[in-house]
């Protein structure tokens, strides 16, 4: 719901009634994963995707329906039983929340938007309907606050507690808590960490080509090259920031974590050997240069006489990309960018058609660098993981 939250935040505050549907669970092969989203507008203009099309019409006519009466939905699809009905072809199965975003809902929103355009991390949490058909409150919670509450002082206690343990983490989950008296309460955390770094190093058409792949693919693009006349935001227009300066100067004064990726693209030996015996020695997620075998084999030699160790050089995707035939600065940028992809992913990056076994990776599966959730609760026994109803967490 994240990239939608301009959209339901611009309708609420000019008073056009609006829902959003969720997807909050996924059994099996499904298109999207739990955390996609669906907003409606009143007038019934629609933006995202709950399924990549598969049952997008019947999610769309349930948010208008939940428009129409103010109730929350919570809605399931599994396979098409004949070609006429509603169903995912892919075989697996979703579940579904569809709630009308009012005031309090679009407070806590507002809150959640303006926290993760200023890089912090937040968790959004929603308390799904109940067996009365009654849907809670929402909060939004950062390290050091929170907004909104759940309806119940004692939920809100045990919610507080896990959605700081999921603060820097990119997942959605669903966790049943068991709060007395008033029955099971299954409460969905929507975890925004701030979008992963990409460092491009070097201001020719490959980085270009690159700054534009990664920012497509939701990647904070810096751009760094001590060439004043070619580093602008000009040539570089899909990127975040355009700094003027020696990289390896950069990258010692900024932070990088474990989904930071680097591209080196000047194949300059006074330059690329400098930036990367710096990003070798720090935590990344990919690191990629750009450069001809002969250039790699001499980097290599340079490297080791800097002092770098071996194992740290294995680090290096040098050349970066897989082998697609790429020549054009557009067609290095799909190769490095299939690349990043099958390393963050775990995949050998080969052709499906040669391999059997799922195409996705399953539902709360670790995935490199996207800081997927299996972990214990703060507030009882049972584990939280993406996409999955467990046991009550009792709150007595």
């Amino acid at each position: 719901m994240r990239h939608l939250a301009p959209h339901l935040l611009e309708w609420q505050a000019a008073g056009a009634p609006c829902a959003v549907a969720s997807v909050v669970a996924v059994r099996g092969s499904a298109p999207l994963e739990p955390g996609a989203a669906l907003c409606v507008h009143a007038d019934g203009t629609a933006f995202g995707s709950v399924s990549g099309g598969c049952v997008e019409g019947a999610v769309y006519d349930v948010a208008r329906e939940v428009l129409a009466s103010g109730e929350p939905r919570f809605v399931s699809f599994g396979p098409a039983d004949d070609a006429f009905a509603v169903g995912l072809t892919c075989g697996g199965e979703i579940d579904v929340f569809v709630q009308a975003v009012e005031h309090d809902t679009a407070r806590v929103l507002a809150a959640a938007h303006l926290a993760a355009a200023a890089g912090r991390p937040v968790v959004v949490v929603r308390v799904m309907p109940g067996p009365d058909g009654r849907a809670g409150g929402a909060v939004a919670v950062w390290q050091d606050g929170h907004l909104g509450s759940t309806g119940s002082a004692g939920l809100d206690l045990a919610v507080l507690a896990d959605a700081r343990r999921m603060l820097g983490r990119d997942t959605t989950v669903v966790q049943t808590y068991d709060p007395g008296a008033a029955g099971e309460a299954r409460v969905l955390f929507e975890a925004w960490s701030p979008p992963p770094r990409l460092l491009v190093f070097g201001s020719d058409a490959h980085a270009a080509a690159v700054s534009r792949i990664g920012a497509f693919l939701g990647y904070r693009v810096t751009v760094c090259d001590p060439r004043s006349t070619f580093t602008t935001p000009e040539r570089f227009p899909h990127a975040d920031e355009v700094v003027v300066d020696w990289p390896h100067r950069y990258l010692a004064g900024t932070r990088t974590d474990d989904r930071t990726v680097v591209c080196v693209m000047t194949h300059d030996p006074k330059v690329d050997v400098p930036v990367l015996a710096e990003a070798l020695g720090r935590p990344l997620a990919y690191l990629g240069a750009l450069g001809s075998r002969r250039t790699q084999a001499r980097r290599i030699r340079e490297l080791a006489e800097a002092g770098v160790p071996p194992e740290a050089m294995r680090r290096l995707h040098a050349p970066l990309g897989l082998d697609l035939g790429a020549s054009t600065p557009q067609e290095t940028a799909v190769s490095f960018a299939a690349e990043l992809v099958a390393v963050r992913s775990g995949r050998s990056g080969r052709s499906l058609t040669l391999l059997d076994g799922p195409i996705r990776p399953a539902a709360g599966a670790d995935r490199p660098g996207h800081g997927a959730v299996v972990e214990r609760c703060a507030t009882g026994t049972g584990p939280v993981r993406a996409g999955r109803r467990d046991a009550p967490v009792s709150l007595s």
